[in-house]
């Protein structure tokens, strides 16, 4: 089911013949305020998160040399607090679709992870977890979440914080991706696995929930009203079969993997392009990028009963869709979407207001990045004054250089 709106093929023309950096800015369509970055030069794949009394948490990674930093700052308002490093190597992992985040955790703590290379090759890489109790001026040493310490890669982390000031984490787990079982008909196969772990860093036993995932799309997690989780990413079949499936933990137990919507996407290769999900209450919005058939599309699907079944979902795209998409979910059962789409030679991000009666009805590009480089993938964060878009930004005949944008979008008129 398609619930564009019939203007999208008029705010794509309108795109297309736009000169200037923002046609949302031109037109004042949404109301967004810069609110600038504290970063340094070469920050890029920033992340958001948001705190509990409304201030917004950025991080991101700096290059520096041979090292590379992991840091972040606070946003309060229009002011940013100090910036503060989370972690220094010359060992740390940077790609442009796995990168480090940070949530807040029930009782005022942080919790960051990034990822480390434990090899020569370039996908050897373990996962890596620290604890803050000071906002980040200082973090405990790192932990592993997972047993296997094989040089394989383990990445794409999503971090769900629990009401007792710990979190799970989730990530894809390459420990039998060079290993092939007799009569399996997969090869390099990723799992999906699963943690529990305490602030003072003790850990519950791994979760094995897909035996066979999509190799690099990242995971997407968030935690309903009742305490479920539901976890959302990229499958894989044995048709290479590459759809959106989701696996919930209800009672400290994980269901089986369940396909959200049948797309059909056959691909015999990893597009690098996950899911998101956010949730509010028990009402639930799920965002991802297809391309079955050959069609680039959006989707978004809605559930008002925590995660048990999806409505049927919502096409938003534009038509030239390329997908890196999130999403926040309101409490009206409503959502507020961003994604990329290819326009004349650039990017745009592309954000919209969707209801699950009218889909899409103004979809709004926030920025066009029409020089060399790539937006990456912009993420979102809901503040106590409106919601924030992050976002690589190429400097402009700066030899590949980067900074990183952040903007307040108004939610109300």
């Amino acid at each position: 089911m398609i619930k564009c709106s019939a203007a999208s093929t008029l705010i794509l023309g309108a795109l297309f013949a736009s000169s200037t950096a923002s046609y949302a800015e031109e037109t004042g369509l949404f109301r967004l305020t810069d609110r600038g970055s504290p970063v340094g030069i070469n920050a890029r794949e920033p992340s958001l998160a948001p705190l509990s009394d409304g201030r917004v948490l950025l991080s991101w990674t700096e290059e520096s040399g041979t090292e590379a930093e992991v840091r972040m700052a606070i946003l309060n308002g229009s002011e940013w607090s100090d910036v503060r490093t989370i972690n220094v190597s010359s060992k740390t992992y940077i790609n442009w679709a796995d990168f480090p985040s940070v949530v807040a955790l029930a009782g005022g703590g942080l919790a960051a992870q990034w990822l480390e290379l434990n090899g020569p090759g370039d996908y050897q890489y373990d996962v890596k977890i620290a604890f803050s109790k000071d906002e980040g001026r200082s973090w405990t040493d790192p932990i592993v979440p997972h047993d296997d310490r094989s040089q394989r890669e383990h990445g794409f982390v999503s971090l769900v914080p629990d009401q007792f000031g710990g979190l799970t984490a989730l990530w894809l787990d390459g420990r039998e991706y060079d290993s092939q079982t007799e009569g399996d008909s997969f090869e390099n196969a990723m799992q999906l696995r699963a943690r529990q772990i305490n602030f003072d860093g003790t850990m519950q036993p791994e979760s094995l929930l897909d035996v066979r995932t999509c190799t690099c799309c990242q995971t997407s997690a968030a935690r309903t009203a009742s305490g479920d989780i539901v976890a959302v990413y990229r499958d894989r079949t044995a048709d290479e079969i590459r759809d959106i499936s989701a696996v919930r933990q209800a009672d400290g137990e994980w269901t089986e993997p369940a396909t959200i919507h049948n797309d059909g996407w056959e691909i015999a290769g990893c597009p690098v392009n996950g899911p998101a999900i956010d949730t509010m209450g028990d009402r639930i919005s799920v965002i991802w990028f297809t391309a079955a058939e050959n069609e680039p599309k959006v989707r978004i699907a809605f559930s008002d009963d925590g995660g048990a079944q999806f409505d049927e979902p919502l096409r938003i795209d534009l038509g030239a869709a390329a997908g890196r998409v999130d999403v926040l979910q309101f409490a009206d059962g409503s959502a507020l979407a961003l994604w990329i789409e290819y326009v004349g030679g650039g990017e745009a991000i592309v954000m919209c207001h969707v209801t699950p009666d009218a889909g899409c009805v103004a979809p709004q590009a926030l920025h066009i990045n029409r020089g060399g480089g790539s937006v990456g993938f912009p993420r979102m964060a809901l503040g106590g004054t409106g919601a924030f878009v992050a976002w690589t930004q190429p400097i402009s005949g700066a030899d590949g250089s980067t900074t990183i944008r952040v903007v307040e979008v108004a939610l109300s008129p």
